[in-house]
């Protein structure tokens, strides 16, 4: 048996692949995901079997990606599976080129644009971990939040039943609705409203499987989380950008982005007034707001 599999993923036009890995690399979660040497890996479960992936580089127009699973031969359908969450996760399948020719039109933008060629908009390997992660998100520092997430997957995730040698920081899978249903979340040393906003997630998704799934359109995906208690416009713009990939989402009440704006034009607007002005960017406001926040990186 092949104890790791190799695939060359394919994608079209530029691609900025240090502006995405640092974006993974301030939000890797301590025990689930380990940024280094160029490199993203992390561990999953998926269809009971645990794993751990890496994607680098590939030649040419290619990310690197290489699965293993203890040794274990994986099916064609987990490979599939696999193979789809990462083509999401790292928007290969975006054709950058017509997207950032359209948003060019809009002469705020068009610095931005030349400055950042080949940027994409991250995404997600699950939704439910990405739900989590947005609510403990919520009005603190990314580094704040990640050192919360770090401590839930310490004390409510799995350990990893079969480590990587090649990868020994990764020793957990992401703890599973059922679990963080259940557990005292406040204990993590969070507010208890969002520890019951967790739990309403963990719920929420246990009753419905498909809440998170994409929907018909943008307002259908975000009607359906905004109906969950403590799920508000940002986090729930967050979601079907990141993980439904609505690439016409667009937080605007967002921190980063009305200070990208007041960095921009020399007046801080109010999110009314930056979603009136969005409405030039769309089908690709999701775009438009990842080249606004480079201005805060």
């Amino acid at each position: 048996m092949n104890p790791q599999q190799r695939l060359l993923l394919p994608y079209q036009g530029p691609y900025d692949w240090q502006a995405m890995l640092g974006f993974f690399a301030v939000r890797a979660i301590g025990g689930l995901e380990v940024v280094q040497d160029g490199v993203y890996a992390r561990s999953f479960e998926l269809d009971g079997r645990q794993g751990t992936l890496s994607l680098r580089p590939g030649p040419g127009e290619q990310l690197d990606l290489r699965l293993n699973l203890g040794g274990a031969e994986p099916s064609p359908s987990l490979i599939g599976q696999v193979v789809m969450r990462v083509r999401r996760q790292f928007d290969l399948d975006a054709d950058v080129l017509r997207i950032h020719q359209e948003l060019a039109a809009d002469p705020l933008l068009q610095p931005l644009l030349l400055a950042h060629r080949g940027l994409r908009v991250p995404g997600a390997w699950d939704g439910f971990e990405l739900a989590i992660r947005a609510v403990l998100g919520q009005q603190i520092t990314v580094a704040g939040a990640i050192r919360l997430a770090t401590r839930l997957v310490a004390v409510h995730g799995q350990p990893l039943a079969l480590p990587d040698p090649g990868w020994p920081g990764l020793t957990q899978v992401f703890a599973t609705p059922a679990a963080l249903a259940v557990a005292d979340l406040a204990a993590l040393g969070m507010p208890a409203s969002r520890g019951r906003t967790l739990s309403t997630v963990a719920q929420a998704l246990l009753a419905d499987p498909g809440l998170l799934d994409p929907k018909a359109s943008l307002q259908q995906g975000l009607d359906g989380l905004l109906r969950l208690v403590g799920i508000g416009d940002w986090t729930a713009h967050y979601i079907a950008l990141r993980h439904m990939r609505e690439m016409d989402a667009f937080p605007a009440a967002d921190v980063g982005l009305l200070n990208a704006m007041a960095t921009l034009q020399g007046q801080r607007p109010s999110a009314r007034q930056l979603l009136a002005r969005a409405e030039a960017w769309r089908p690709w406001r999701g775009y438009a707001a990842q080249q606004l926040w480079t201005l805060g990186s």
